[in-house]
């Protein structure tokens, strides 16, 4: 009788001995041979790689804070309040003559103030959007440049 000997090709135990490593180089990306097999170094970038659902989410919640700071700033703004007091304000007025303008009349109504001040508090007064007055019109005279 004869007697075979089988040997295995490949061991199913790895081996104990460890191999020496390798100079890691500069470039994360760049390969690095270690004797006779060639490995790459996978290092992490350190950026984060976000999907659609994620990118999403992220812009959600950063602008959530914002949409309620405009919410709540909105609905605060102050309500105007109105009365059923008739305002006891009154206005002198002035009828507009063929050759007047704002400006001599702002010279007539108060010649010691700067006549673009006046100019202008007439202007908002009466809600003006030009200068340009016509003969005939009436004008409102804020109440500090009337005489008492």
């Amino acid at each position: 009788m004869s007697t075979a000997v089988i040997t295995p090709i490949h061991s199913l135990s790895r081996p104990t001995a460890r191999r020496p490593e390798a100079p890691r180089p500069s470039n994360p990306g760049a390969q690095a041979i270690v004797g006779d097999v060639s490995a790459t170094i996978a290092r992490p970038t350190g950026r984060i790689r976000l999907t659609r659902r994620g990118r999403v989410v992220l812009t959600s919640l950063a602008a959530a804070p914002l949409i309620a700071l405009a919410a709540w700033l909105g609905l605060n703004a102050g309500a105007a309040t109105a009365s059923s007091t008739p305002s006891s304000a009154s206005f002198e007025y002035v009828t507009v003559e063929h050759g007047d303008s704002l400006w001599s009349l702002a010279g007539t109504l108060a010649p010691e103030a700067d006549p673009r001040d006046v100019i202008a508090d007439v202007m908002a007064l009466n809600q003006l959007e030009t200068s340009t007055v016509v003969p005939g019109q009436n004008i409102a005279i804020p109440e500090r440049y009337t005489t008492p």
